[in-house]
């Protein structure tokens, strides 16, 4: 499954990935510095939404586009057993994020 994004969503995940990797760095910077176990465990959880969030937006866009490819091409009976792999796959990213 190839995933295609608009330029908009893509500069959306992109922008959270940066955020997310910039929170990793102050994670690391704070306990090479010693700070303060709560401080580091709030950033560290503000990463891990950042992460979650661009993995979700990512997952939310395959899933929109297997839909939309489903539907344009008209399957039968035959595309049950593509759109049951489809969905078992889509489904096994999802709780990969979990």
């Amino acid at each position: 499954m190839e995933l295609v994004m608009a330029a908009d969503e893509l500069r959306a995940v992109i922008n959270r990935l940066r955020r997310a990797q910039g929170q990793i760095a102050g994670v690391i910077r704070m306990m090479e510095e010693g700070r303060d176990c709560e401080e580091v465990v709030t950033q560290l959880a503000a990463a891990s939404r950042a992460l979650d969030r661009a993995g979700f937006a990512v997952i939310a866009t395959g899933l929109q586009q297997c839909l939309a490819e489903d539907g344009a091409d008209g399957r039968d009976g035959g595309g049950a057993v593509d759109r049951e792999r489809m969905r078992a796959r889509l489904e096994k990213l999802f709780l990969s994020l979990a």
